[in-house]
């Protein structure tokens, strides 16, 4: 048995530490059940549990979530649109998501799929300072497919 101040008053019958806590006007608290004797505790239950559900929520509060992002190209993707999905793909990676890059084949251009690859390898070279490859570039039926990570960054 522990008293409030975390002192140990020794083995007493359960009756006793009840009456014990009721003086502090405090909860027992059963912390070792299978210890031999049962370890218990006298303290603010409704305290106690309020403290560990605040830690919980300043723990979530700092954690991390990151998502996956996807950016789809086309095989003759234009200079502007390029541009403008390479941009957005800076943006999901300074922000710490993974992105998920897609190119799909319609009708003959499965013909030129190395086309399709060489699109591909622009995008990881133009990325190459702020990413690093988790999945490289792969032919899924009619689409490739590869996802980029932020690069670490040390300290």
């Amino acid at each position: 048995m522990i008293d409030p101040n975390g002192d140990q008053l020794g083995i007493m019958k359960t009756g006793d530490a009840l009456r014990r806590s009721d003086q502090y006007g405090l909860d027992l608290v059963e912390i070792s059940p299978t210890a031999k004797p049962p370890l218990c505790r006298i303290m603010d239950f409704g305290k106690y549990k309020y403290d560990q559900e605040k830690k919980k929520k300043e723990q979530k509060k700092h954690q991390v979530q990151t998502k996956l992002k996807e950016v789809k190209f086309r095989v003759n993707v234009g200079d502007h649109d390029y541009d403008t999905k390479m941009r957005n793909l800076r943006k999901f990676i300074e922000h710490g998501d993974r992105v998920k890059i897609s190119l799909m084949f319609r009708g003959r251009e499965n013909a030129h799929r190395e086309l399709g690859f060489e699109v591909m390898q622009r995008v990881i070279q133009d990325t190459v300072d702020i990413t690093t490859v988790d999945q490289t570039p792969r032919l899924n039926g009619r689409f490739v497919n590869a996802i980029l990570v932020p690069k670490k960054t040390q300290k």
